[in-house]
């Protein structure tokens, strides 16, 4: 038997002997069991219509719908961040630093233990997958020990749910301010406009021109039905009586009569201080002050509805099954990667063999 082995090519030994050899000595004997801890989770949001415009926060977060809220907490799980939070206390690190495990699966075996390396070696022990026809995460956390695999797979669930309540309060939060952001503006609008109102009534001394236009109008008619009657009563004194001494007083009544009349006019309609041109100003103070006040009024009640909204939108992430706590190492799967190792290296040979006879030929 030795002397076989003896007579076996180099090229026999580094391609299939040793490299079965190792296989079989690391997962026969060094490899230790690890045990795979499994979750599944959904996050979900009730109402999943064609969002309106209060709901663009919700959009801009990253909650806009369970597809979008599973891509943040898939980010999330495969960030550094993810791992910082979650190995405050060294959980992480302990359960991957054991004395016991062999120092070529064992954290800083073949290298340093800083928080970066550790990042990328926590990689290969986290997996998170979506379902193809469904929005399930599968969480699966593989460890040298179930209880510290189930451990660190329920701490990665919380911090999950944890991140999905910030991220859906922040966009409830942003909707809620947008909306009274908004409320503070129109208020603001239609504080200036009442005032800029209130001012032109001090500086003016007119309460509503519409109004005093009115009265004005008013007293001319009553003023000319007053001047007719004098201007009757005279014509009727000279025609029958000319002689009579309540003349000169007629006359006098109708020329009174007469400038007060035109005073009256004036001051609806002659100048920059009459009261048609006091008018126009107050329309359109007045017209801004009707616009501002139903821009508040439309702004309070987008307010309401934002709210309302706030709270009917509220993403959250339900838990389909907790971490469980294997009781069976699932890897490695020592047969298969010894078989796998054999084959491997039964192709390898025959791909160097067929190498080297042709590089013999070629030199012959």
């Amino acid at each position: 038997m030795i002397e076989r082995l003896k007579n076996l090519s180099a090229l026999v030994w580094i391609t299939l002997i040793v490299p079965t050899f190792l296989a079989i000595l690391y997962f026969g004997v060094l490899a230790q069991d690890i045990y795979i801890s499994e979750a599944r989770i959904v996050v979900r949001n009730p109402d999943n219509a064609p969002p309106a415009a209060l709901d663009l926060a919700l959009n801009q977060t990253g909650l806009g719908s369970a597809r979008e809220g599973n891509d943040a907490v898939i980010a999330y799980l495969h960030s550094r961040q993810a791992i910082e939070e979650g190995n405050q206390d060294g959980l992480f690190t302990a359960a991957y630093s054991h004395e016991d495990i062999f120092w070529f699966d064992r954290f800083g075996g073949l290298g340093g233990t800083s928080n970066e390396q550790f990042y990328r070696y926590f990689q290969d022990w986290l997996s998170v997958e979506e379902g193809n026809s469904t929005q399930v995460l599968t969480i699966r956390v593989s460890a040298f020990d179930p209880v510290e695999a189930q451990a660190i797979n329920r701490r990665l669930v919380a911090q999950s749910e944890a991140l999905v309540n910030s991220l859906s309060g922040r966009a409830q939060a942003d909707m809620v301010a947008i909306a009274e952001a908004e409320v503070e503006t129109a208020l603001e609008e239609a504080r200036k406009a009442a005032v800029e109102l209130a001012r032109f009534r001090d500086q003016s001394g007119i309460v509503d021109p519409a109004q005093e236009s009115e009265v004005g109008l008013q007293l001319i008619s009553k003023l000319q039905d007053e001047l007719i009657a004098a201007q009757t009563r005279l014509r009727q004194l000279r025609t029958y009586t000319p002689d009579a001494t309540q003349i000169p007083y007629l006359q006098t009544q109708i020329r009174e009569l007469e400038d007060e009349i035109a005073s009256a006019r004036r001051e609806l309609t002659g100048g920059r201080a009459s009261l048609s041109a006091a008018f126009a100003t107050y329309q359109e103070l007045q017209i801004n002050a009707q616009f501002a006040e139903s821009q508040l009024a439309a702004t309070r009640a987008s307010l309401q509805e934002a709210r309302a909204e706030a709270r009917r939108k509220q993403t959250y992430l339900e838990e389909i099954s907790a971490p469980s706590l294997p009781d069976y190492p699932m890897e490695p799967r020592r047969i298969r990667s010894i078989i796998a190792a054999i084959l491997l290296g039964i192709l390898a040979w025959g791909i160097a063999s067929m190498l080297a006879i042709g590089i013999r030929e070629h030199r012959d």
